[in-house]
């Protein structure tokens, strides 16, 4: 028998990591899962932001922090480490920490590509590694454990400003996740990403920052209007759920029509 409607979306139960979970996206997704019954650990760089989002998180459910880089080996291998100690399973992983660099193509740094390229990509397959036998520990066919990837629109298409690294690591990620789900596939361990246009971020604040600017950004997007909480909610529950459990290597578009409709 199929499951309730009620019921498909249901992730009461689960634990779930969300790097880069102290703000923006991350903390969009983390905010959804915490108030819809999960157990969210966040991580990011500065303990002091990890405090201050898990002290709004808590209101609404469980949630706890542990501060780390994912930019480096190292740094992948120790959260993972710590992420073992508080669970034996991790049904949900949230590759959402990210870096980007701007500047005009003469004068683009080597800096830039390795800062971006090191976080957004390798920290991403570093940290999907790491954390294989939690995930395989969570893991059944019906209701597969879950990794999923914060690419962006830029990685679709190309972006206005000279972001050179940063598209090009938004890229690698949507390929990178179809890899990935090809590869884990077999042990009941899906992969996607999604692929998000303007929201609140800190990487967006320049474009965001007065009425005439956001305008200005809201105009290049089809349906008229910068992303919601909301909107990175309804996409972080169903591809968490026994709803999305049947979809792997997808990069879905949250972009309010930005991609589809160009």
């Amino acid at each position: 028998m199929s499951a309730a409607t009620t019921d498909l979306f249901d992730v009461r139960g689960k634990v779930a990591l969300v790097t880069g979970g102290s703000r923006g996206i991350g903390l969009m997704m983390a905010d959804a899962l915490v108030r819809a019954g999960a157990e969210v650990i966040i991580s990011s760089r500065k303990a002091d932001d990890c405090a201050r989002a898990v002290e709004g998180l808590a209101q609404h459910g469980r949630a706890t922090a542990i501060p780390a880089d994912v930019s480096t080996p190292e740094g992948a291998r120790e959260l993972a480490a710590a992420v073992g100690e508080r669970t034996e399973r991790l049904h949900l992983l949230f590759n959402n920490a990210g870096a980007t660099w701007g500047a005009p193509i003469e004068e683009f740094p080597p800096a830039g590509f390795d800062k971006v390229l090191d976080l957004n990509v390798k920290g991403v397959f570093h940290l999907t590694v790491a954390l294989l036998d939690r995930l395989r520990a969570a893991a059944t066919p019906q209701d597969p454990a879950r990794v999923v990837n914060v690419g962006s629109v830029d990685g679709l298409r190309v972006p206005a400003m000279e972001s050179y690294s940063y598209s090009a690591s938004k890229a690698a990620v949507h390929m990178l996740t179809r890899h990935l789900a090809k590869r884990l596939a077999g042990e009941a361990i899906t992969v996607n990403a999604i692929a998000p246009g303007p929201f609140e971020s800190k990487m967006t604040a320049f474009m965001l920052q007065d009425e005439a600017s956001r305008d200005a950004v809201a105009s290049t997007v089809p349906l008229g209007r910068i992303g919601t909480p909301d909107d990175i909610a309804g996409v972080t529950l169903l591809l968490s759920s026994r709803a999305g459990a049947y979809l792997t290597g997808v990069v879905l578009p949250v972009d309010g029509g930005i991609t589809g409709c160009g």
